[in-house]
């Protein structure tokens, strides 16, 4: 049983990474962020 429950947590934080990774790496969260750091190192 804890084994099972293991697997299945460890499959939803793979898949949560995975999305969030790929929110990240989007073109406009990518603009946005750049426009955070330059405005902030200015």
């Amino acid at each position: 049983m804890t084994t099972a429950e293991y697997a299945v947590g460890m499959l939803a934080a793979v898949g949560f990474a995975g999305i969030l990774l790929k929110v990240l790496t989007s073109e406009p969260v990518q603009n946005a962020l750049t426009t955070m750091v330059d405005r902030a190192l200015k």
